[in-house]
């Protein structure tokens, strides 16, 4: 039979696990990231299992995905499966691995991305358009076709997906990648539309160029010099000095995947230091005072 003095440990030591669990904003959820190898996936999946979610990644960069599910500690923590989401078998195989190793789907968070097709309408291949869009499109579509099928029975979840800055204004981005990302918003109002009665939240987020491997390889050409791509980002930034980076995306995550945002759907997030609401690296034209103008020349209030 156990003292008191060690029922007392034995207690306290419970109760200091109960407070570490309360305190990860994800404890006991299981999500699902794709794109999740590197870049702002990457940045996402360590974030929440160190917020207590067990992740499932996908990916078609191999390598760099069991590199990461060891980092992160393993299968108790993170498992990887080989993703191309332009498949919808293994997108679908992707999210039935969460239900058959952890018991379910709580977030799923459609990540994979890239460029895609560049240059003018007039001469964009069609092969590449359809390429581009068959990753950043339909590859949201079957992740939150699959995603949504079991949180509508289960009563509750969070599906996220990768939008952009592009995706709410025009002139962001090549053709291609912005009607992709423009159509994500609307298939995220509706989809949020269709399974809210079931309490699943379904919301978008919409960052800037942030710092990832993908953005350096088009400002630099090389993508690896996150550096370099660091501090050109900060230069033009609307915060002055401050780039954003891969985990300002994934702080965005982490919030409309934890309870929370409980309240929040449909929503598209922006994460652009202000870009989308006419913010630049230089002050307005209105920064100084000047009498106010009236009409025929006339300025002040008398």
């Amino acid at each position: 039979m156990a003292t008191g003095k060690q029922q007392q440990a034995k207690l306290k030591t419970n109760n200091t696990i109960e407070e570490a669990t309360m305190d990860q904003r994800l404890a006991n959820k299981v999500a699902v990231i794709t794109g999740a190898a590197s870049g702002i996936g990457a940045a996402t999946a360590k974030t929440f299992v160190e917020q207590g979610a067990r992740v499932v990644l996908g990916d078609i960069q191999d390598e760099l995905g069991a590199s990461l599910t060891e980092a992160l500690g393993g299968a108790e923590h993170a498992t990887f499966c080989h993703c191309d989401v332009t498949d919808e078998q293994q997108v679908e195989a992707l999210v039935e691995t969460a239900v058959s190793q952890y018991g379910g789907i709580d977030i799923m968070f459609n990540c994979a991305g890239i460029v895609g097709a560049v240059g003018p309408m007039s001469t964009t291949p069609a092969a590449e358009w359809k390429l581009t869009i068959d990753i950043m499109l339909n590859g949201v579509f079957y992740g939150m076709k699959h995603a949504s099928r079991h949180m509508k029975v289960a009563g509750s979840g969070s599906i996220i997906s990768m939008s952009s800055t592009a995706g709410v204004m025009g002139g962001l981005g090549p053709h291609a990648y912005a009607a992709a990302k423009h159509a994500v918003v609307g298939m995220t109002k509706n989809l949020a539309a269709e399974v809210g009665s079931c309490g699943v939240r379904v919301n978008c987020i919409a960052p800037a160029g942030m710092a990832t491997p993908m953005v350096a390889d088009v400002l630099t050409g090389d993508h690896q010099k996150l550096d370099e791509t660091i501090a050109a980002l900060a230069e033009g930034s609307p915060l002055r000095g401050r780039a954003g980076l891969a985990q300002d995306v994934a702080n965005a995550a982490l919030w409309l995947a934890s309870d929370e945002s409980g309240y929040t759907s449909g929503l598209t997030l922006t994460v652009d230091a202000g870009a989308t609401t006419g913010s630049t690296a230089a002050p307005p034209a209105f920064a100084e005072y000047e009498p106010m103008k009236r009409e025929a020349g006339r300025t002040g209030v008398e």
